[in-house]
């Protein structure tokens, strides 16, 4: 079964390239690091077998042949599984942490997060530099570890404060602390519907997570005034990666539990 293959990540540019460039025999180049992996971490050999996925819903089951190519063993167009993409989609916004942002990217990955977007906020820490390349690293292998077949969406870095400040679609959650009358994130999640009368969930869930020493008051307010909700994750504060975890993960399991069986509203 394709489940218990390997699996490589192939961008779904490279497996349509197969129709622009009129070739029919299903066969994919690999590029260096993806040759790296299977001979040298997998220890494949030509003749065995692996599942590819694009990213975007498709798995196909391919051959390892010599002179690192892979051949595919259904075409392009015609992948063993087409999966829709996971709806409402989930949103993960974090202020970088100092430490642990590859961790929580990993995880992130792994519980479900749609779309990843970094932040810089105030109280991050100034001179921090970030490896883009090294964190499309982590998602790529976790998309493959945890047999996703979407891959999150990375995006680039933004300042929190310009970025929070855009206007706002779907659901959106901002966690915060020291404030009275904080609304539990769970609550709210609690609530959630998802019938034809609940539109914004259509734009998806998003939450954004504060760095270590918390949002600043300028940022918070950013936010509200363009619809996001401040919401509590408990009574302990949280480290930046501990809160992003959490939060997710009760994201996650509620769309498993409430909407495993939805479809994504027709446009």
């Amino acid at each position: 079964m394709s489940r218990e293959l390997r699996r490589l990540l192939i961008p779904p540019e490279r497996i349509e390239g197969l129709q622009r460039t009129g070739r029919s025999d299903g066969r994919v180049a690999l590029e260096a690091g993806e040759a790296h992996y299977l001979e040298r971490v997998l220890r494949f050999r030509p003749g065995d077998r692996l599942a590819v996925i694009d990213g975007g819903g498709r798995l196909w089951t391919a051959v390892l042949e010599p002179g690192r190519q892979l051949r595919l063993e259904q075409g392009h167009a015609t992948p063993q599984v087409r999966q829709e993409a996971p709806w409402p989609p989930l949103e993960l916004a974090m202020a970088i942490p100092k430490r642990e942002a590859d961790l929580v990217w990993r995880m992130a990955t792994e519980l479900g997060a749609d779309r990843l977007q970094p932040l810089h906020a105030a109280r991050c820490v100034p001179t921090q530099r970030w490896d883009i390349e090294r964190w499309q690293g982590i998602v790529r292998e976790a998309t493959e570890q945890c047999e996703r077949l979407w891959r999150p969406e990375l995006m680039a870095p933004q300042p929190a404060q310009d970025w929070l400040a855009r206007p706002v679609e779907g659901i959106a959650l901002l966690a915060t602390t020291r404030r009275d009358g904080l609304r539990p994130a769970s609550d709210v999640v609690r609530d959630l519907r998802h019938g034809p009368d609940e539109a914004p969930l259509d734009r998806g869930i998003h939450l954004a997570i504060g760095p270590e020493g918390g949002w600043t008051p300028a940022e918070e307010e950013a936010a509200e005034s363009v619809g996001w909700q401040p919401v509590s994750l408990g009574d302990a504060i949280l480290r930046t990666s501990t809160a992003a975890v959490a939060g997710l993960a009760l994201l996650a399991d509620w769309r498993r539990l409430s909407c495993a069986s939805c479809r994504r509203p027709s446009p």
